[in-house]
Formats: C-alpha cells, sequence, structure tokens
C-alpha cells in the first residue's frame, strides 16, 4: 500500500534518532503531520495518498513511537521542540502542520512557541480540558492510559487486529494495518513523560498567530474536546475556526474520512 516513491529515512539530531516517511523530495509545499499517543506516522497514510499530488508530505514517528528513539530512564523529552528540529534540520519552509490528539498537541505547542515556522495548523481533536477535570486527571495515582498500554503490549498482532475488528467494525482496513502495527512499536515508558494533565491551553491559545482549524468529534462517542472548551478557543483567538464532524469519536479522519477531508482541503486551500 505504501507507494514505492515514497522515501523511508532517519534523522539523528542531538544524538536522537528520528524515523520519517516522506511522499516527495520538496518540489511542492510541505505538510508535517503529527501522529496521535501509540500511533506512528503511517497513520496518516491515506491523507497523504490523497494529498501528495499537491503536498510534500513528511510523517515522523514521535519518540517512543515507531521506528524513533526509545523513551530512557529519567529522560525529558519536548516533542514540540522535537518537530521544530525536524522541521529545521530537513530546511522545510513555512509548513502546514497537522496533528491528531498528542500529536495536535505537539502541533499547537510548535505554533506557540516557534510562531515563525508553521504556516497553518491542523489540530484533530487536541485533548484540552476544563480546569476542574485536569485537576481530577492530574491526582489519579496512575496514567490513566496504563492499564490499556499494558493490554495492547501483551497482545499479539494477530490478537489485537481481531480485538479491534470487533471494538471498531467500521473502521477501514487502511486504519486497521496501519493502526494495529503501531501499537506493537510503541514504547510502554512512553507514559512516564507524558503529563496525566494537559497543559494551560487557555493561556497559551492567544499566542497563536497562523490560520488554525480545530477539527472536534461528539463526547459521546470519545471526543475529547468540548463544544464549550471550543467556543472558547473561538473567542480567545480569531485565527481558529472550529469544525464540528458529527457522529464521529475521537478518530474522527477513521470515522468519517470523506467528511474530515472535505473541510481539511477547504481550510488548505484557503491558507
Amino acid at each position: 500500500m505504501i507507494p514505492s516513491h515514497w522515501t523511508e529515512k532517519y534523522l539523528t539530531i542531538n544524538g536522537v534518532s528520528y524515523h520519517y516517511w516522506r511522499t516527495g523530495e520538496g518540489s511542492k509545499p510541505p505538510l508535517v503531520l503529527a501522529h496521535g499517543f501509540s500511533d506512528n506516522g503511517l497513520c496518516w497514510i491515506q491523507t497523504a495518498l490523497d494529498l501528495e499530488a499537491d503536498y510534500d508530505i513528511i510523517m515522523p514517528d514521535a519518540r517512543g513511537h515507531g521506528l524513533s528513539a526509545r523513551i530512557q530512564p529519567g529522560e525529558s523529552v519536548d516533542m514540540g521542540a522535537d518537530l521544530a528540529r525536524i522541521i529545521q534540520t530537513l530546511g522545510l519552509e513555512r509548513p502546514i502542520v497537522g496533528g491528531h490528539s498528542m500529536g495536535a498537541m505537539v502541533a499547537f505547542e510548535l505554533g506557540v512557541r516557534y510562531p515563525e515556522i508553521p504556516r497553518a495548523l491542523l489540530l484533530e481533536d487536541p485533548p484540552w480540558f476544563e480546569h476542574e477535570e485536569s485537576v481530577e486527571l492530574s491526582q489519579l495515582s496512575e496514567h490513566p492510559m496504563a492499564p490499556w498500554v499494558e493490554t495492547v503490549t501483551r497482545l499479539t498482532l494477530d490478537e489485537l487486529v481481531a480485538d479491534t475488528r470487533i471494538e471498531h467494525p467500521t473502521w477501514p482496513e487502511w486504519v486497521i494495518d496501519t493502526w494495529c502495527p503501531a501499537k506493537k512499536q510503541m514504547d510502554p515508558n512512553i507514559l512516564s513523560i507524558l503529563s496525566i494533565d494537559e497543559s494551560d491551553w487557555e493561556e497559551n491559545v492567544p499566542q497563536l498567530t497562523c490560520p488554525t482549524l480545530i477539527v472536534t468529534a461528539d463526547l459521546e462517542k470519545g471526543g475529547l474536546l468540548s463544544p464549550a472548551i471550543a467556543d472558547r478557543v473561538q473567542e480567545l483567538n480569531h485565527h481558529i475556526s472550529v469544525i464540528h464532524i458529527p457522529d464521529t469519536g475521537h478518530h474522527i479522519r477513521f470515522e468519517d474520512y470523506e467528511s474530515y477531508m472535505k473541510n481539511v482541503n477547504a481550510f488548505f486551500s484557503g491558507n
């Protein structure tokens, strides 16, 4: 399913190895796609296939994911800085940067801390919560994802594929073919560097200076960003627009890919 002209390479920056896939050679506008927690770059494969005619698409694996460096004991990891270094090392000029979930947080941090880098941002269901929810999360004795990570680490790939097909019967095969293998590449130590209470989005949102599209899902189906927060975000920053795709959960593009891409294409064409 991976086109033969795509390239798979590694970068070593400050002694850290980053793995990435790339669809082009720099002759088209760059588009960088950051994956979610436990995913890898290839979880964006269908989006990249559909957009590569117009963009040079780079899909990196975050540290602790895919084939990038593992998490070392006691190590401090700054994924926003990691992504900035990857973009700078590859010499990408003003890329559009998109991200899902954890990747949306990374893209957001990039936009806030390195405003000179992104031309525009695409944020798919970023994990932003009300202050009270964040306080409750911070008081948990273990990371809420710990039991799930333990389960997917224990299961064989075949068992994980079978369970995923049962749990998500509407997911297309391209999702199963990328999402499940990514779980087996995840470093369980990733939880040691992920905060269970999210960053102060309300303080940082006003600092974004580039056009930003946030795509949201239904809370009752597993979406994370509430309508109230979506409204507040738009009040805080006029560069931000929000699109809600009904009848989808947290993995929006896996569940209504057509609607997702329709909105993404419209946003990209204007930026």
